[in-house]
């Protein structure tokens, strides 16, 4: 779906009309028979009057853009080829939800339908009567992040006999080389020359090789460096702690924290940030085979602590200690490292489906990125470390345990592992976001279709904007 901006009115075969209640409407009249009042997420299409309504509750960005959403689908259901919204001068507080809102919810995955159905190509063009400098900013910007977004939706949805580590080493490459910036690909002879023991063995049974994945941001006035670390398993099967087979459904989805991040660093260059940007991604599979890793198995990571395998379902964890350790050896001075994994079902169980749960040593910077988090339509809370969850993790022969000796705080023991591989100097400059939960559903909800969402890139780029100011 097309928008267009304009300060010009343009003819439009509907009009859609985004109200917070139906008293001041002219239909309202119709709109009462029928039983719309204007509620969150609600909406109706009046043929004969070629209208849309779509209700909203709060003037926050998640209300408007579901409204929006609502009414795109409408649009959507019909062959008509443009329909036409009229905006403020003054509506920079909602533009972005708005555009963002039509990006989003206008996607669509049928790579693999065998029937292309042949759709009417629609435009909703946006009517401003006094179009500012500020206002176009705001759309240009809204418009590539929904790009990101949609990019990412692409590489989680591919079937993972598709999308395999070099697969997504090469999307990676592309996506470099569209905006210009530095693209390295390791392979495991890289991992075991330099004692990336951890990510080596859970993609050493796999017949696809684990790539290692960094790209590099690097404008010239760069207030900040920052670094992004995404878990790549572009497949999950849970090695030789099977998962159930119900389990396994999905699991491609397991990619999206490395997703996130290369579509993260892809906006911020079109955008032309300034911050430098460092995006490392593990990508893997985890297979069974006879050279699989094992439960009871001792790995030893980059930084040189060990660890012990207690279940090698708990993967994630084990790529991301090394390129944590990676990024922190081969990247110098960094102002923040934030890394992105669908880490835990724990997560998912405790704060909900819908929710990111941020991790790390500083309420500070937690706090911070909730924030920037809501800010861009995205649900996140902090999860608080402790000290008796921390001894979860504690091995008796080795120096931490890839899993608790509890079914409890799960999603935070998995934190505290990864807090092993962030060293001294970073404590205080790291979180971990685990987006098990919002990265991949099987129903749709507000803007988001049915699977891959794109979770963490509106997230990322309100927090990396806000982080150089």
């Amino acid at each position: 779906m097309k928008i267009n901006l304009t300060d010009k009115k343009i003819k439009s075969d509907l009009e859609i009309i985004l109200t917070n209640g139906i008293k001041d409407l002219e239909d309202k009249e119709i709109l009462e028979q029928l039983g719309f009042e204007g509620k969150d997420e609600t909406s109706l299409f009046l043929p004969e009057s070629k209208k849309i309504f779509a209700g909203y509750e709060g003037e926050d960005y998640e209300s408007l853009a579901i409204a929006i959403a609502q009414a795109v689908k409408k649009v959507k259901s019909t062959k008509y080829e443009s329909a036409s919204l009229v905006l403020d001068s003054d509506c920079s507080e909602k533009l972005k939800a708005i555009v963002e809102g039509i990006y989003l919810s206008s996607y669509e995955f049928n790579k693999y339908s065998s029937k292309k159905e042949k759709k009417t190509k629609q435009t909703i063009n946006i009517f401003v009567p006094k179009l500012s400098k500020k206002l176009e900013d705001i759309y240009e910007e809204s418009k590539t992040v929904s790009k990101a977004v949609n990019k990412v939706r692409d590489m989680v949805n591919t079937a993972p006999a598709d999308f395999y580590p070099k697969t997504m080493a090469n999307v990676a490459k592309d996506l470099a080389k569209d905006v210009n910036i530095k693209a390295v690909v390791h392979g495991e002879k890289y991992l075991l020359e330099n004692k990336m023991n951890s990510m080596y063995s859970v993609g050493k049974a796999s017949t696809n090789e684990s790539k290692l994945i960094h790209l590099s941001y690097t404008p010239k006035n760069a207030k900040k460096k920052i670094v992004l670390v995404g878990k790549g398993l572009t497949y999950d099967s849970g090695g030789l702690s099977l998962k159930p087979a119900d389990f396994m459904v999905t699991m491609k989805m397991d990619k999206s924290g490395g997703c996130a991040v290369l579509g993260t660093i892809w906006a911020a260059a079109k955008l032309g940030l300034d911050v430098e940007i460092h995006a490392i991604v593990g990508a893997v599979e985890n297979m069974v085979a006879g050279n699989a890793y094992k439960p009871d198995d001792i790995l030893t990571a980059k930084n040189g602590k060990t660890i012990e395998v207690r279940n090698t379902d708990a993967e994630g964890r084990l790529v991301l200690a090394d390129c944590l350790c990676y990024a922190q050896d081969e990247i110098k001075d960094i102002d923040y490292i934030f890394d992105y994994a669908t880490l835990t079902g724990a997560c998912v169980v405790g704060v909900g489906q819908y929710t990111t749960g941020v991790m790390g040593n500083c309420d500070k910077l937690k706090q911070t990125a909730v924030k920037r988090s809501h800010e861009a339509g995205e649900y996140a809370t902090a999860l608080d470390f402790n000290r008796f969850l921390r001894k979860a993790i504690k091995s008796q022969i080795a120096d931490v345990c890839n899993i608790a000796n509890t079914r409890y705080g799960g999603a935070i023991t998995a934190g505290l592992f990864l807090d092993n591989f962030i060293y001294e100097e970073n404590k205080n400059k790291w979180l971990h976001f685990d987006i098990a939960g919002p990265a991949y559903v099987e129903k749709e909800w507000g803007y988001n279709p049915y699977g891959g969402t794109g979770a963490a890139v509106r997230m990322n780029i309100n927090l990396l904007k806000n982080l150089i100011k």
